[in-house]
């Protein structure tokens, strides 16, 4: 039986990427594709970034598989206006996907390709655990003429379960990041992890790091680290500078997970559901060029199969590819090659 996916091309160079990935999933298994207008595009038609039929099929769905949205087409200080990330945060909290896992694993042979040096990336692999449902984005917001604000809330529950699939995912650490020495929030999420630690995974070696030295330390000394648990905001700003270890944010893909008692590594829980999408933007100025990179596209597409489908064997085909196409010479513009989308695909679907 074909597993139906919900594909949502999005916005600029959305569409150019997806389509080379859904070409690659089909050599790999069976697979029915249902595309919806999503971010932008779907502002466009219908007025809102995500419309009630699209999540309706999402949760329908066995994963979902999201390229990128946005674009100064849609950009506006106006808060009535709508906006494609809010698309985004709509489908996070529509299917409860509350777990944003982001790997981060340098290829050897992209150690040229970082802006570091090679010595301080190399034997980089990293897991950025990120709350993804809670925090300032979700919390209240309020504008007037003379003043804004938004709110920022977590509860006991939501720390809880976050910092459970941190502990589960970790091979030996876990590094907690928070802004405890200012943040009331931040207090609260030191006290309830260490409390999780203590009680559930006393195995696992725990440490705190205050979210500027953590940026710091990212480039400083990435080898450090292991699992990075850290709240919606923290974990979205980290995860982007992270992606530069890799030499380019077009390399790294992402997994946001529901309710799920299962290690990352591991396949899916029966009833869980999965959205996998790139870290990198809509990348407007390139839109429509044919110079899109697709491989964090195609990762993503191998965490779909690893963690939303439970093809494991099929997740490592798809990866092997990538990095044996990179290992023969594949560059993209933005690790400092020539080759465009078409060559970047082909390269990859030659090694599958």
């Amino acid at each position: 039986m074909a597993h139906r996916i919900v594909t949502l091309p999005g916005d600029g160079i959305g569409p150019e990427i997806m389509a080379p990935a859904l070409e690659m999933l089909r050599r790999v298994g069976e697979f029915e594709f249902e595309e919806h207008l999503f971010g932008g595009a779907a502002i466009d038609a219908h007025g809102t970034a995500l419309t009630d039929e699209t999540l309706t099929a999402c949760r329908g769905a066995d994963a979902v598989l999201l390229a990128a949205v946005g674009g100064p087409k849609w950009d506006t200080t106006d808060p009535n206006a709508p906006r494609p990330e809010q698309g985004l945060l709509g489908l996070r909290k529509g299917l409860e996907l509350y777990a944003n896992l982001r790997p981060v694993r340098p290829q050897p042979v992209l150690y040229g390709a970082s802006p570091l040096q090679r010595e301080r990336i190399r034997g980089t692999d990293l897991l950025v655990v990120r709350e993804l449902t809670g925090g300032i984005y979700f919390g209240e917001k309020v504008r007037t003429e003379r003043m804004a604000s938004d709110l920022c809330i977590y509860t006991v529950a939501e720390i809880e379960r976050i910092a459970r699939t941190a502990f589960r995912a970790a091979r030996s650490k876990v590094t907690s990041v928070d802004k405890a020495n200012v943040l009331e929030t931040s207090r609260l999420w030191r006290q309830v992890v260490t409390d999780v630690h203590g009680r559930e995974f006393p195995e696992i070696e725990l440490s705190h790091m205050l979210v500027d030295n953590a940026a710091m330390q990212l480039l400083a000394a990435p080898g450090q680290f292991d699992v990075i648990l850290t709240e919606n905001m923290f974990g979205d700003i980290l995860s982007d500078e992270a992606a530069m270890l890799t030499g380019s944010i077009g390399m790294l893909p992402s997994a946001s997970l529901g309710d799920t008692r299962l290690p990352y590594g591991a396949v899916r829980m029966e009833g869980s559901l999965g959205l996998f999408e790139p870290v990198h933007g809509s990348a407007p100025d390139i839109a429509g060029q044919g110079l899109a990179n697709p491989l964090a596209m195609f990762l993503s597409a191998a965490l779909m199969l690893r963690h939303g489908l439970g093809l494991a064997d099929e997740a490592a085909t798809v990866e092997s590819a990538v990095e044996r196409a990179l290992a023969d010479g594949l560059r993209t513009p933005d690790l400092g090659g020539g080759a465009g989308t078409a060559q970047a695909t082909a390269a990859v679907l030659e090694h599958l």
